[in-house]
């Protein structure tokens, strides 16, 4: 049974705002070490040539894992060894709506054209998984059918769609939304938004942090009636901040990854630890399992 993590941008001290490709493979050491089977390294907006060396140097980790997991040398299994196997990069962004940054720097989001769009991917098609795309912002309807048509899963986020932008958005070719509830216009009773269409349709995926600190209780229980549970992904949305091995012993020393301003800026757990805590409060076990194996796995591969 694979455990995949679809939205990290890192933990224990590193991410991906790096040009080293051993920062990328510390990354999936420390995820493997927690028990996740295979990784899709998410991607900071930022200038076009940032993200792109960013991107290169997860290719090269890429490669690396490849060239050790087939030669089976000794003198490269120390760092890959064990680890989670980078399937491809999530770029969140930066085709974005400023006013739904959240941690991200929304000075850094650009207009959603073709001509962005190929500079910023160009040579990095193989590796691009996902793109969290703003589906209201302009531009953006077109190249979510782009990407859909070359095979890139699109999600939406850091948005402020209505519901009727959010069905447009889906009818368009977008799979999933980013996650839900986080940065996006706020649920209303007479403007239910994109996460009110998250959870009504049926067929959409969804990511969830599923930490204490980025959806209360009651949120992950409505979650939880109301959609369909196999469209339900399990994300840590992890950051070079995020601590490693929260729970059992030093659980008691979990505390929200934030700024000094107090906004967060990335889950506090992986995958693993955010399921743990899910049964232990009361979810159902195999539902809740199923969020970070099966979802994700149909979300990334099944046409």
């Amino acid at each position: 049974m694979k455990i995949i993590d679809i939205h990290t941008h890192g933990l224990g001290g590193y991410d991906t705002r790096s040009d080293k490709e051993e920062d990328i493979l510390k990354i999936a050491e420390i995820h493997g070490s927690q028990g996740v089977s295979e990784i899709i390294l998410t991607i900071f907006p930022s200038s076009i040539k940032v993200m792109r060396e960013n991107m290169m140097a997860v290719r090269k980790a890429m490669k690396e894992q490849l060239s050790a997991f087939s030669s089976q040398k000794p003198d490269q299994l120390p760092l890959t060894h064990n680890a989670s196997r980078i399937i491809g990069v999530h770029l969140e962004g930066p085709f974005l709506n400023p006013s739904k940054c959240g941690c991200l720097n929304g000075r850094s989001f650009i207009e959603a054209t073709d001509y962005n769009f190929k500079k910023l991917i160009e040579g990095f098609n193989d590796i691009v998984k996902i793109v969290t795309i703003a589906p209201e912002i302009r531009g953006a309807l077109r190249l979510i059918k782009k990407m859909t048509d070359m095979g890139i899963i699109v999600s939406m986020g850091h948005s402020e769609a209505t519901f009727s932008e959010a069905e447009t958005g889906f009818n368009t070719g977008a799979k999933g939304i980013t996650h839900i509830f986080n940065a996006m216009r706020g649920f209303h009773h007479r403007e239910p938004g994109l996460a009110g269409f998250g959870l009504l349709n049926k067929d959409i995926y969804i990511e969830v942090v599923a930490d204490p600190f980025h959806l209360h209780y009651r949120t992950l229980e409505l979650i939880f009636r109301t959609k369909n549970p196999e469209r339900i992904i399990i994300v840590s949305d992890s950051v070079r901040e995020t601590p490693v091995g929260v729970m059992g012993r030093v659980r008691r020393r979990l505390k929200a990854v934030t700024n000094t301003y107090g906004k967060l800026l990335g889950g506090s757990m992986t995958v693993i630890d955010s399921t743990r805590r899910l049964v232990k409060i009361g979810f159902d076990e195999m539902t809740v399992m199923k969020c970070i194996t099966a979802n994700p796995e149909r979300y990334l591969f099944k046409k």
